[in-house]
C-alpha cells in the first residue's frame, strides 16, 4: 500500500480565498490544518493558530505572510515514512504529490494511525513482551525461533535503543497467556524487560489482593 490509497476528503483553500473563509472551513470541517491549492499547484498548508494570530483575515490568503510552510509526501511513499513526517513535523493533515510535484489529496494524522493499527498486528488480540538486549546479541531470527517453538506468532516487531546503550525490543504476540514463551526466554538468557498480557493481569489481582488483606490486618 502507498499513501495515496489512504487520501481522505480534506477541503482545500485557494489563495483568493479570506482568512475569516479558511477559519470558517477549519471550524465546519473540524480541522486545524488545511492547504491552499491554486488548480493543482500546491501553495501551502495553514494552521487555524497562523491565522487567528493574523491581523487582517478578511484579506486573501494569498496576502499572508505564512504561506511558507509547505510539508508534503509522494504518493508513491509508504504510509510508515508519511506517519514519520507527520509527527515530526507536528501535523494532521498531510498533502500527497505525485510524480511531477502537483497536488493530488491529503492524508490525515488520524488515518495513519488507524493503518498502522490495523495493518501492523497491533490490533489484533494477543500479549506483549519487551526484552532487553545487548546490541551485539540481538537475532531477529533467534527470537522468532524461540517464539515458534513455543507455538507462538509474532504479529509485530519494534526496536529501540534506550538510555542504558540497550536494544528495547517490544513483541506483539498473538497469544495472550505468556507463561511458557516467558520461559523460554529466559532459559536462553534473555532479560524480559516488561510483560503485558494476561500474566499482568494475575499478577495485578494478586497485589490489590494482598494489599487489601494487609490493609484488614492492620
Amino acid at each position: 500500500m502507498n499513501t495515496e490509497q489512504l487520501i481522505s476528503p480534506v477541503p482545500t483553500l485557494h489563495p483568493e480565498d479570506t482568512g475569516d473563509k479558511a477559519l470558517a472551513l477549519m471550524e465546519e470541517n473540524n480541522f486545524i490544518q488545511l492547504p491552499v491549492v491554486d488548480d493543482d499547484n500546491y501553495i501551502a498548508l495553514i494552521s487555524e493558530s497562523d491565522l487567528l494570530d493574523w491581523e487582517t483575515p478578511e484579506s486573501p490568503l494569498r496576502e499572508a505572510v505564512f504561506l511558507n510552510f509547505k510539508p508534503a509526501i509522494s504518493n508513491s511513499a509508504h504510509p510508515f515514512d508519511a506517519m514519520r513526517v507527520a509527527h515530526d513535523m507536528h501535523i494532521s493533515v498531510l498533502p500527497v504529490l505525485d510524480h511531477e510535484q502537483k497536488y493530488i489529496g491529503a492524508i490525515t494524522r488520524d488515518d495513519l494511525l488507524k493503518y498502522i493499527t490495523e495493518k501492523s498486528g497491533i490490533g489484533t488480540p494477543g500479549g506483549i513482551i519487551v526484552l532487553e538486549i545487548a546490541p551485539r546479541n540481538y537475532t531477529l531470527v533467534e527470537i522468532a525461533r524461540i517464539c515458534e517453538n513455543e507455538d507462538v506468532i509474532i504479529m509485530n516487531t519494534m526496536v529501540n535503543p534506550n538510555d542504558n546503550g540497550m536494544l528495547e525490543v517490544t513483541l506483539k504476540l498473538n497469544r495472550s497467556s505468556l507463561d511458557a514463551v516467558v520461559s523460554s526466554f529466559e532459559r536462553h538468557s534473555y532479560h524480559v524487560k516488561g510483560l503485558f498480557g494476561e500474566n499482568n493481569a494475575d499478577e495485578d489481582v494478586t497485589s490489590k489482593y494482598n494489599l487489601l488483606m494487609n490493609y484488614i490486618n492492620m
